[in-house]
């Protein structure tokens, strides 16, 4: 083992093409990691028109979506930023 507490899935295949293929990958990794054990986060280029389908992924416990939500701030301000993608992460929970 290398004492890994976590792992961080690329979403960025799934963020250019997002086809199904690529986000059953997605779930397929996730619930590999939740099966030996690690905590699964993911991220990179996931943005508000994508966001959902990966955050329904129950396996996955962070998303990192930090650069869009900066680069969004800038048109709507950070509180709005945040409060939208919040929005559409915790809709895609149910």
């Amino acid at each position: 083992t290398v004492g890994a507490a976590a792992v961080e899935l690329h979403t960025g295949a799934y963020s250019h093409t997002p086809e199904i293929q690529e986000l059953q990958r997605l779930q397929r990794a996730a619930g590999l990691a939740a099966r030996v054990g690690l905590h699964c986060h993911a991220g990179h280029g996931l943005m508000f028109g994508n966001v959902g389908p990966v955050a329904e992924i129950p396996d996955i416990e962070e998303l990192n979506i930090g650069h869009f939500l900066i680069g969004e701030a800038l048109w709507s301000g950070l509180e709005g930023a945040v409060a939208k993608m919040k929005g559409l992460m915790l809709a895609a929970r149910g």
